[in-house]
């Protein structure tokens, strides 16, 4: 479907996930804001096009943005993540502040925020109302709810908060996405081709087995751990689809393979809703930090057209 590309400004924009999302819902990116060297790398080589500013959020000006269509952003969960200290606003990589900077200097006609599940927790009442009620004041309609992955498509369990504005004189009313009618296809099912790439004796058989959606995948963070599944509980989920969650392998099962197989990072990617082509690199302890800790193209497309139907029908002082 032919339509208007509307501009986006997106900050933390990770190994772009979202701003995948975001591009197939028809934004343009005018500017890519993201502070780690290999996730730009992996910007600049998958989207050569893309507008990609390698540096701390901190430091970005978004007065040369102003009046963009869309300002976009994952901003760090681990201040507000179960797996973390949940320091909220006191921990040092919270970067809310700097988003609410950013909508006010940039005056979007929309907004976008993502976050994860633990940012509702009862603790975070008083600061999570602070943020929205801020973006409030700088003019907005402002939602916020949780999705689940899995009701997009994506073949995980991965729940996000997300958190949508909308500029008072727009004329358009935003509502989340409805979920799919149809069930996400099963671990086994979409990673059966990958598994008898070389015709691996037994991947008709885990295919079979693997027959419920993944556990959420851990990113971690530079500081702990390597290219695992997380911790031991959600090695345990793993286990129970037939997965070795103890580490991430370098290639498929060949065909003689016996036991649980682990995942690449191929597999890891497809999992978390990006297309076999976008290329994390060779590093394979970053790039699962990179796709652990993405937003799921599916889920910010499907925000992001609901998004895009709003803006469609201009602004209320519009003749």
């Amino acid at each position: 479907m032919e339509c208007k590309n509307f501009s986006c400004v997106e900050i933390c924009a990770g190994a772009g996930g979202q701003a995948l999302g975001l591009e197939r819902a028809g934004f343009s990116h005018v500017a890519l804001v993201e502070y780690e060297k290999d996730y730009c790398a992996v910007l600049k080589k998958n989207r050569p096009n893309w507008n990609v500013i390698c540096e701390d959020v901190h430091n970005f000006d978004g007065k040369i943005y102003k009046g963009a269509d869309l300002l976009a952003g994952g901003v760090p969960c681990p201040p507000f993540s179960v797996a973390s200290k949940q320091l909220g606003k006191n921990d040092e990589r919270d970067l809310f502040p700097e988003a609410l900077r950013l909508i006010s200097e940039i005056n979007p006609r929309a907004v976008m925020l993502e976050n994860v599940r633990g940012f509702l927790d009862k603790k975070f009442d008083e600061y999570r109302n602070f943020i929205l009620q801020s973006i409030e004041k700088l003019g907005y309609k402002v939602q916020i709810k949780l999705l689940n992955a899995s009701d997009f498509g994506v073949s995980q369990l991965r729940p996000r908060v997300v958190i949508v504005g909308i500029k008072n004189d727009e004329r358009g009313i935003f509502k989340y996405p409805e979920s799919d009618k149809n069930a996400p296809l099963t671990v086994g099912e979409l990673l059966k081709p990958l598994m008898s790439a070389k015709n691996w004796k037994g991947a008709e058989e885990w295919a079979k087995n693997a027959n419920k959606i993944a556990p959420t995948i851990v990113g971690g963070s530079k500081k702990h751990g390597g290219a695992d599944l997380g911790p031991v509980r959600a090695k345990k989920a793993w286990a129970e689809i037939g997965v070795d969650g103890n580490g991430v392998a370098n290639d498929v099962p060949d065909e003689n393979f016996v036991g649980l197989p682990r995942l690449t990072k191929e597999m890891l990617a497809l999992i978390q809703g990006f297309p076999p082509e976008w290329n994390f690199g060779n590093k394979k302890t970053v790039a699962c930090r990179m796709i652990g800790n993405a937003f799921p193209p599916p889920v910010a497309e499907k925000v992001g057209l609901e998004i895009r139907r709003c803006l469609e029908n201009g602004k209320i002082n519009n003749p």
